[in-house]
């Protein structure tokens, strides 16, 4: 398959008073159309870093990233919006729902960003929610729901306009084990559909669940293993 993400040689140094801090130093990599690509490493290895210039929320000092294509390396603000809007759709640890609003009004918001219109916005919205199994659930606020609950109405968000990149950083981190086992099974059920998912986890387990680990080790791409993903039989010790 075609790769969906090119990076080469990228570094990103940030400026703390009279220290330069190397986030990121000369990493490359590729992730194909369809894969299922886990970032782990300890913290400061730059995995959050990494995520941020794949979702086009940060630019990189150096290097070149190209995502379906495109060099969005050295793009305009607006540009970058554009490509998070339609491109990306991002799972955070911390849900990030509007308390005010139903499931439904809160899947539906970053469709209205975008102009779709009020029908088609609806439609979108329910069938996202039915995908995370929440159909029942669309009019209840985020008070009246799980955790659990509350991390599949933001998949189901990000999922809603049908980017071809999910973007999950640490999607179980604030649920327990049963809560993030039905996340994950969600994100693997998107990739078994096609979408191309890089979730960043310090969760070991977690990490070996998909086709391919990447480690970071103090901002540099320490390891790439493809892994034989869920339910193979895995070598013994």
């Amino acid at each position: 398959m075609p790769n969906l993400i090119s990076i080469r040689n990228l570094s990103k140094t940030y400026t703390v008073g009279q220290s330069r801090i190397h986030a990121l130093n000369g990493v490359s990599l590729d992730v194909a159309e369809g894969e299922f690509v886990t970032v782990t490493g300890r913290s400061g290895s730059g995995k959050s870093t990494l995520m941020n210039i794949i979702g086009c929320l940060d630019t990189p000092t150096s290097g070149e990233y190209r995502l379906n294509g495109e060099d969005v390396a050295g793009l305009s603000e607006k540009r970058l919006t554009r490509i998070r809007n339609r491109e990306i759709g991002f799972v955070f640890q911390s849900f990030n729902l509007i308390g005010s609003l139903s499931a439904l009004e809160n899947v539906e918001l970053p469709l209205l960003y975008r102009g779709i219109e009020r029908a088609e916005r609806r439609r979108l919205a329910l069938r996202a929610l039915g995908q995370v199994g929440l159909s029942g659930r669309a009019e209840h606020r985020p008070s009246q729901m799980s955790g659990g609950q509350q991390q599949r109405v933001a998949i189901a968000r990000a999922i809603a306009a049908q980017p071809p990149v999910i973007l999950a950083d640490e999607p179980t981190g604030n649920l327990d084990s049963g809560s993030g086992e039905e996340v994950m099974e969600i994100l693997r059920a998107l990739h078994r559909a096609g979408r191309t998912v890089v979730l960043i986890t310090h969760d070991e387990k977690i990490a070996r669940s998909a086709d391919r680990m990447l480690r970071l080790r103090d901002g540099r791409l320490a390891a790439d293993l493809r892994l034989p993903g869920p339910g193979a039989p895995q070598p013994e010790c």
